[in-house]
């Protein structure tokens, strides 16, 4: 449950600044490892999936940012997921997922994913209740053929509150550079907030997986949901590559994981 998390969490700039740098770091090399370039060994890891879900302006595109900021651009694809279109309507509602999905030695980010079956159109009725019902099952089977075939999937849910919800969207408001960012559904949705957080926890509970867990991100504090982010990814990405019998550098290794 959303409930259980403590979204009082906080960590000092300077703590960010150092922690950030160690796992940029590491993941860099990871990345190299896993794209067979880091030794020149041509040897391919699996694909990396990164999915990000969260309330409006919950950190999602900090978080992003400072993931894929460090790598050469060329070895990662960030996908931002909108509504479907009339054409991609005509399918079933995971068929336009499978182009952005990344192949072995290759990572993919996405901003939004399948999830919003169960979530946008379950809340806004874009989806009937049969469908939404229906997709829980689909997407653990769609994600249990991608683990199957090698991929690693981490899933994060970045949460925050409805107080610190406004007070992002209050400061977006004000900033030239971010009022885009705020639409008339954003403040629409504040309305409907029990009824995402009802699709939210069970989302999380019937969709999380011994292969392709969730990660829930106390968001509140930017820095600290950053920070949170890069390790996960950090050390998911190692336990792949070692669970794939590819040699990683020690160096690159987080100290969560055991080789």
């Amino acid at each position: 449950m959303l409930s259980n998390y403590d979204l009082s969490v906080r960590i000092s700039k300077t703590d960010e600044e150092r922690l950030l740098a160690e796992e940029q770091r590491r993941l860099v090399m990871l990345r190299l490892v896993d794209g067979g370039i880091f030794d020149g060994s041509g040897i391919l890891g699996p694909p990396i999936c990164v999915v990000f879900e969260g309330w409006d302006a919950s950190g999602k595109g900090g978080a992003i940012r400072r993931l894929v900021s460090p790598l050469d651009p060329r070895h990662v694809r960030v996908a931002s997921v909108a509504a479907p279109t009339k054409d991609e309507k005509r399918h079933h509602f995971l068929t336009r997922f499978w182009p952005v999905l990344p192949g072995w030695g290759g990572m993919a980010v996405l901003d939004r994913s399948w999830y919003g079956r169960v979530l946008v159109e379950r809340v806004e009725g874009y989806a009937t209740e049969e469908q939404w019902r229906r997709a829980y099952d689909e997407i653990k089977a769609f994600e249990r053929t991608l683990v199957d075939e090698g991929m690693i999937l981490m899933k994060f849910w970045m949460h925050i509150s409805p107080d610190e919800q406004l007070r992002r969207f209050h400061a977006r408001e004000k900033n030239l550079l971010k009022r885009w960012k705020l639409t008339e559904d954003d403040w629409r949705n504040r309305h409907k907030w029990d009824q995402y957080e009802e699709a939210v926890n069970e989302m999380i509970e019937r969709t999380d997986t011994s292969y392709a867990p969730w990660t829930v991100v106390e968001a509140e504090d930017k820095r600290y949901a950053r920070v949170k982010v890069l390790q996960t990814v950090t050390d998911r990405i190692a336990r792949g590559l070692l669970a794939h019998g590819i040699d990683v550098p020690p160096e690159a290794i987080p100290p969560t994981v055991e080789t």
